[in-house]
Protein backbone atom coordinates (compact mmCIF):
# COMPACT_ATOMS: atom_id res chain seq x y z
CA UNK A 1 0.00 0.00 0.00
CA UNK A 2 3.02 2.28 0.34
CA UNK A 3 3.94 1.93 -3.32
CA UNK A 4 4.21 5.35 -4.97
CA UNK A 5 4.71 6.69 -8.47
CA UNK A 6 5.11 10.18 -9.86
CA UNK A 7 1.36 10.45 -10.42
CA UNK A 8 0.53 8.79 -7.07
CA UNK A 9 3.18 10.14 -4.70
CA UNK A 10 1.15 9.48 -1.54
CA UNK A 11 1.02 5.71 -1.96
CA UNK A 12 -1.60 3.26 -3.17
CA UNK A 13 -0.09 3.16 -6.65
CA UNK A 14 -0.25 -0.61 -7.20
CA UNK A 15 -3.75 -0.61 -8.78
CA UNK A 16 -2.76 2.13 -11.23
CA UNK A 17 0.41 0.23 -12.21
CA UNK A 18 -1.57 -2.95 -12.90
CA UNK A 19 -4.22 -0.96 -14.78
CA UNK A 20 -1.53 0.64 -16.92
CA UNK A 21 -0.15 -2.78 -17.81
CA UNK A 22 -3.59 -4.12 -18.73
CA UNK A 23 -4.42 -1.01 -20.78
CA UNK A 24 -1.15 -1.26 -22.72
CA UNK A 25 -1.85 -4.92 -23.48
CA UNK A 26 -5.36 -4.10 -24.72
CA UNK A 27 -4.05 -1.34 -26.97
CA UNK A 28 -1.29 -3.54 -28.36
CA UNK A 29 -3.74 -6.36 -29.02
CA UNK A 30 -6.07 -3.99 -30.85
CA UNK A 31 -3.28 -2.70 -33.07
CA UNK A 32 -1.99 -6.20 -33.84
CA UNK A 33 -5.45 -7.70 -34.28
CA UNK A 34 -4.78 -10.56 -31.86
CA UNK A 35 -6.54 -11.63 -28.64
CA UNK A 36 -5.62 -9.67 -25.53
CA UNK A 37 -4.90 -12.88 -23.65
CA UNK A 38 -2.12 -13.81 -26.06
CA UNK A 39 -0.42 -10.43 -25.57
CA UNK A 40 -0.65 -10.76 -21.78
CA UNK A 41 0.75 -14.30 -21.91
CA UNK A 42 3.58 -13.11 -24.13
CA UNK A 43 4.52 -10.25 -21.82
CA UNK A 44 4.24 -12.25 -18.61
CA UNK A 45 6.30 -15.16 -19.94
CA UNK A 46 9.44 -13.37 -18.71
CA UNK A 47 8.16 -13.37 -15.13
CA UNK A 48 7.78 -17.14 -15.11
CA UNK A 49 11.56 -17.49 -15.33
CA UNK A 50 11.90 -16.19 -11.76
CA UNK A 51 11.18 -17.94 -8.47
CA UNK A 52 7.43 -17.79 -7.86
CA UNK A 53 6.87 -16.23 -11.27
CA UNK A 54 4.20 -18.68 -12.42
CA UNK A 55 1.80 -17.74 -9.62
CA UNK A 56 2.65 -14.06 -10.02
CA UNK A 57 1.76 -14.17 -13.71
CA UNK A 58 -1.42 -16.12 -12.95
CA UNK A 59 -2.57 -13.46 -10.47
CA UNK A 60 -1.92 -10.63 -12.94
CA UNK A 61 -3.87 -12.52 -15.57
CA UNK A 62 -6.71 -12.99 -13.09
CA UNK A 63 -6.83 -9.21 -12.64
CA UNK A 64 -7.26 -8.81 -16.40
CA UNK A 65 -10.06 -11.38 -16.39
CA UNK A 66 -11.74 -9.41 -13.62
CA UNK A 67 -11.55 -6.30 -15.80
CA UNK A 68 -13.01 -8.14 -18.80
CA UNK A 69 -15.86 -9.70 -16.83
CA UNK A 70 -16.51 -6.74 -14.55
CA UNK A 71 -15.69 -8.90 -11.53
CA UNK A 72 -14.59 -6.45 -8.85
CA UNK A 73 -14.16 -9.26 -6.31
CA UNK A 74 -11.63 -11.01 -8.54
CA UNK A 75 -9.73 -7.75 -9.10
CA UNK A 76 -9.66 -7.03 -5.37
CA UNK A 77 -8.46 -10.58 -4.67
CA UNK A 78 -5.63 -10.19 -7.17
CA UNK A 79 -4.51 -6.90 -5.62
CA UNK A 80 -4.76 -8.43 -2.17
CA UNK A 81 -2.45 -11.27 -3.25
CA UNK A 82 0.04 -8.87 -4.83
CA UNK A 83 0.16 -6.90 -1.57
CA UNK A 84 0.90 -10.07 0.41
CA UNK A 85 -2.30 -9.81 2.43
CA UNK A 86 -3.34 -13.47 2.22
CA UNK A 87 -2.46 -15.36 5.38
CA UNK A 88 -3.25 -18.90 4.17
CA UNK A 89 -2.59 -20.71 0.91
CA UNK A 90 -6.05 -22.28 1.03
CA UNK A 91 -7.76 -18.91 0.91
CA UNK A 92 -5.59 -17.77 -2.01
CA UNK A 93 -6.23 -21.00 -3.92
CA UNK A 94 -9.99 -20.65 -3.51
CA UNK A 95 -9.97 -17.03 -4.67
CA UNK A 96 -7.37 -17.11 -7.44
CA UNK A 97 -6.40 -20.71 -8.10
CA UNK A 98 -2.75 -20.24 -7.10
CA UNK A 99 -0.83 -22.49 -4.77
CA UNK A 100 1.48 -20.03 -3.03
CA UNK A 101 1.22 -16.71 -1.21
CA UNK A 102 3.67 -13.93 -0.45
CA UNK A 103 5.03 -14.41 3.06
CA UNK A 104 8.21 -13.89 5.08
CA UNK A 105 10.01 -16.71 3.28
CA UNK A 106 9.63 -15.32 -0.24
CA UNK A 107 9.09 -11.60 0.24
CA UNK A 108 12.39 -10.71 -1.42
CA UNK A 109 11.60 -12.90 -4.43
CA UNK A 110 8.22 -11.17 -4.69
CA UNK A 111 9.94 -7.77 -4.67
CA UNK A 112 12.13 -8.89 -7.55
CA UNK A 113 9.04 -10.01 -9.43
CA UNK A 114 7.39 -6.67 -8.71
CA UNK A 115 10.46 -4.87 -10.05
CA UNK A 116 10.30 -6.94 -13.24
CA UNK A 117 6.57 -6.29 -13.56
CA UNK A 118 6.76 -2.51 -13.20
CA UNK A 119 9.28 -2.51 -16.04
CA UNK A 120 6.75 -4.42 -18.15
CA UNK A 121 4.22 -1.74 -17.21
CA UNK A 122 6.46 0.95 -18.69
CA UNK A 123 8.38 2.20 -15.65
CA UNK A 124 12.15 2.42 -15.36
CA UNK A 125 12.29 0.19 -12.31
CA UNK A 126 11.51 -0.18 -8.62
CA UNK A 127 13.23 1.55 -5.71
CA UNK A 128 12.55 0.15 -2.24
CA UNK A 129 13.21 2.13 0.96
CA UNK A 130 13.72 0.32 4.27
CA UNK A 131 13.57 2.78 7.15
CA UNK A 132 14.14 2.26 10.89
CA UNK A 133 16.67 -0.51 10.26
CA UNK A 134 17.85 0.05 13.82
CA UNK A 135 15.06 -2.37 14.79
CA UNK A 136 17.25 -5.21 13.50
CA UNK A 137 20.02 -3.92 15.73
CA UNK A 138 17.68 -4.14 18.71
CA UNK A 139 16.75 -7.79 18.15
CA UNK A 140 17.79 -9.82 21.18
CA UNK A 141 18.26 -13.11 19.33
CA UNK A 142 21.56 -13.40 17.48
CA UNK A 143 20.02 -16.05 15.24
CA UNK A 144 17.15 -13.74 14.25
CA UNK A 145 19.58 -10.91 13.52
CA UNK A 146 21.78 -13.12 11.36
CA UNK A 147 18.80 -14.40 9.38
CA UNK A 148 17.83 -10.82 8.60
CA UNK A 149 21.42 -9.93 7.78
CA UNK A 150 21.53 -12.83 5.31
CA UNK A 151 18.60 -11.30 3.45
CA UNK A 152 20.31 -7.90 3.46
CA UNK A 153 23.43 -9.58 2.06
CA UNK A 154 21.37 -11.22 -0.66
CA UNK A 155 19.88 -7.87 -1.68
CA UNK A 156 23.27 -6.19 -1.59
CA UNK A 157 24.86 -8.86 -3.77
CA UNK A 158 22.11 -8.61 -6.38
CA UNK A 159 22.50 -4.84 -6.61
CA UNK A 160 26.29 -4.58 -6.47
CA UNK A 161 26.81 -7.44 -8.91
CA UNK A 162 24.13 -6.26 -11.32
CA UNK A 163 22.21 -9.53 -11.14
CA UNK A 164 18.85 -7.79 -11.43
CA UNK A 165 18.37 -4.58 -13.39
CA UNK A 166 15.93 -1.81 -12.56
CA UNK A 167 15.97 -2.63 -8.86
CA UNK A 168 17.42 -0.50 -6.06
CA UNK A 169 17.39 -0.27 -2.27
CA UNK A 170 17.98 2.33 0.41
CA UNK A 171 18.43 1.30 4.04
CA UNK A 172 18.06 3.94 6.73
CA UNK A 173 19.67 3.37 10.12
CA UNK A 174 21.86 4.79 12.83
CA UNK A 175 25.68 4.61 12.80
CA UNK A 176 25.50 1.97 15.54
CA UNK A 177 23.29 -0.22 13.36
CA UNK A 178 26.00 -0.19 10.71
CA UNK A 179 29.28 -0.19 12.61
CA UNK A 180 28.64 -2.08 15.84
CA UNK A 181 30.75 -5.24 15.49
CA UNK A 182 28.64 -7.04 18.07
CA UNK A 183 25.06 -6.39 16.95
CA UNK A 184 25.20 -4.24 13.81
CA UNK A 185 25.78 -5.05 10.16
CA UNK A 186 29.52 -5.16 10.81
CA UNK A 187 28.94 -8.18 13.07
CA UNK A 188 28.28 -10.13 9.86
CA UNK A 189 31.68 -10.47 8.21
CA UNK A 190 30.34 -10.71 4.65
CA UNK A 191 28.44 -7.45 5.09
CA UNK A 192 31.35 -5.72 6.79
CA UNK A 193 33.65 -6.43 3.85
CA UNK A 194 31.09 -5.09 1.37
CA UNK A 195 30.04 -2.03 3.36
CA UNK A 196 33.43 -0.92 4.66
CA UNK A 197 34.11 2.71 3.86
CA UNK A 198 36.87 4.13 1.71
CA UNK A 199 40.03 4.24 3.81
CA UNK A 200 41.11 7.43 2.04
CA UNK A 201 37.90 9.30 2.98
CA UNK A 202 39.33 11.01 6.05
CA UNK A 203 39.89 14.57 7.26
CA UNK A 204 36.72 15.89 5.68
CA UNK A 205 37.07 13.98 2.40
CA UNK A 206 33.95 12.14 1.23
CA UNK A 207 33.30 9.30 -1.20
CA UNK A 208 29.74 9.23 -2.53
CA UNK A 209 30.32 6.33 -4.91
CA UNK A 210 30.29 3.65 -2.21
CA UNK A 211 27.29 1.78 -0.81
CA UNK A 212 27.28 3.79 2.45
CA UNK A 213 26.27 7.45 2.53
CA UNK A 214 26.64 9.21 5.86
CA UNK A 215 24.15 11.98 6.55
CA UNK A 216 25.74 14.91 8.32
CA UNK A 217 24.28 15.84 11.68
CA UNK A 218 22.90 19.31 12.26
CA UNK A 219 25.41 21.78 13.60
CA UNK A 220 24.37 24.28 16.31
CA UNK A 221 24.30 26.93 13.59
CA UNK A 222 21.95 24.77 11.50
CA UNK A 223 19.66 24.27 14.47
CA UNK A 224 19.60 28.02 15.14
CA UNK A 225 18.44 28.62 11.57
CA UNK A 226 15.82 25.89 11.93
CA UNK A 227 14.43 27.40 15.13
CA UNK A 228 14.36 30.80 13.45
CA UNK A 229 12.36 29.38 10.55
CA UNK A 230 9.88 27.74 12.92
CA UNK A 231 9.45 31.07 14.67
CA UNK A 232 8.80 32.68 11.28
CA UNK A 233 6.10 30.10 10.53
CA UNK A 234 4.29 30.97 13.75
CA UNK A 235 4.53 34.65 12.79
CA UNK A 236 3.19 33.97 9.26
CA UNK A 237 6.42 35.38 7.85
CA UNK A 238 5.98 38.81 9.47
CA UNK A 239 8.95 39.70 11.74
CA UNK A 240 6.80 42.14 13.71
CA UNK A 241 4.66 39.22 14.91
CA UNK A 242 7.55 37.09 16.21
CA UNK A 243 6.56 35.52 19.51
CA UNK A 244 10.11 35.64 20.90
CA UNK A 245 13.08 37.94 20.21
CA UNK A 246 16.33 36.78 18.65
CA UNK A 247 18.03 36.34 22.02
CA UNK A 248 15.43 33.72 22.99
CA UNK A 249 16.75 31.25 20.41
CA UNK A 250 20.30 30.92 21.83
CA UNK A 251 18.80 30.82 25.33
CA UNK A 252 16.55 27.92 24.35
CA UNK A 253 19.49 26.08 22.74
CA UNK A 254 21.62 26.60 25.83
CA UNK A 255 18.84 25.15 27.98
CA UNK A 256 18.67 22.10 25.69
CA UNK A 257 22.43 21.67 25.79
CA UNK A 258 22.42 21.58 29.58
CA UNK A 259 19.67 18.96 29.75
CA UNK A 260 20.47 16.71 26.78
CA UNK A 261 24.04 17.48 25.73
CA UNK A 262 25.21 17.56 22.13
CA UNK A 263 22.48 15.06 21.17
CA UNK A 264 20.05 17.98 21.06
CA UNK A 265 21.30 18.90 17.57
CA UNK A 266 22.40 15.44 16.39
CA UNK A 267 18.90 13.98 16.93
CA UNK A 268 16.80 17.13 17.30
CA UNK A 269 13.32 15.62 17.15
CA UNK A 270 12.41 16.25 20.78
CA UNK A 271 14.12 19.65 20.75
CA UNK A 272 11.99 20.82 17.83
CA UNK A 273 8.84 19.40 19.40
CA UNK A 274 9.56 21.24 22.65
CA UNK A 275 10.23 24.50 20.79
CA UNK A 276 6.93 24.23 18.91
CA UNK A 277 5.10 23.63 22.20
CA UNK A 278 6.99 26.56 23.72
CA UNK A 279 5.80 28.89 20.95
CA UNK A 280 2.27 27.49 21.12
CA UNK A 281 2.00 28.46 24.80
CA UNK A 282 3.25 31.97 24.08
CA UNK A 283 0.84 32.34 21.17
CA UNK A 284 -2.21 31.22 23.15
CA UNK A 285 -1.29 33.08 26.33
CA UNK A 286 -0.50 36.68 25.36
CA UNK A 287 1.59 38.57 27.88
CA UNK A 288 3.53 35.53 29.09
CA UNK A 289 7.26 36.17 29.46
CA UNK A 290 9.33 33.79 27.36
CA UNK A 291 12.26 33.94 29.79
CA UNK A 292 10.11 32.52 32.58
CA UNK A 293 9.12 29.53 30.43
CA UNK A 294 12.50 28.51 29.05
CA UNK A 295 13.75 27.15 32.35
CA UNK A 296 10.62 25.02 32.73
CA UNK A 297 10.88 23.32 29.34
CA UNK A 298 11.60 19.62 29.84
CA UNK A 299 13.68 18.14 27.00
CA UNK A 300 13.85 14.35 26.96
CA UNK A 301 16.71 12.63 25.11
CA UNK A 302 15.64 11.28 21.75
CA UNK A 303 14.86 7.58 21.97
CA UNK A 304 17.05 6.70 18.99
CA UNK A 305 20.04 8.58 20.35
CA UNK A 306 20.20 6.21 23.29
CA UNK A 307 19.23 3.08 21.38
CA UNK A 308 22.71 1.65 21.57
CA UNK A 309 22.91 1.96 25.34
CA UNK A 310 19.46 0.46 25.81
CA UNK A 311 20.23 -2.42 23.47
CA UNK A 312 23.47 -3.19 25.25
CA UNK A 313 21.70 -3.20 28.58
CA UNK A 314 18.91 -5.43 27.34
CA UNK A 315 21.34 -7.66 25.51
CA UNK A 316 22.76 -8.90 28.77
CA UNK A 317 19.71 -11.09 29.02
CA UNK A 318 19.85 -12.18 25.39
CA UNK A 319 20.92 -15.49 23.98
CA UNK A 320 24.45 -14.34 23.10
CA UNK A 321 25.50 -13.41 26.64
CA UNK A 322 24.51 -16.56 28.48
CA UNK A 323 26.71 -17.61 31.33
CA UNK A 324 27.36 -21.07 32.72
CA UNK A 325 26.15 -21.46 36.27
CA UNK A 326 26.98 -24.48 38.40
CA UNK A 327 24.99 -25.15 41.57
Amino acid sequence: RNMATRTRPDGGALPSVVERFVTDCIQEAGQAGVPVESIIDQRLAHLQEHVGGYDYAAVLKAYWKGCEEGDEVLKASALRWLRGEYSTKTEARQALGVRNIIDDDNVYDSLKLLAAFVKLAGYAGLFVVFDEMVNLYKLQSAQARNQNFEQVLRMLNDVLQGNFGGFGFAFGGTPEFLMDTRRGLYSYSALQSRLSENAFATNGLVDLSGPVLRLQSLTPEDLLILLSNIRAVFASGEPAKNLVPDEALPAFMEHCNKHVGDAYFRTPRNTIKAFVQFLAILEQNPGTEWASLVGRVDIAPDAESSAADESDGEGEGGDEDLATVRL
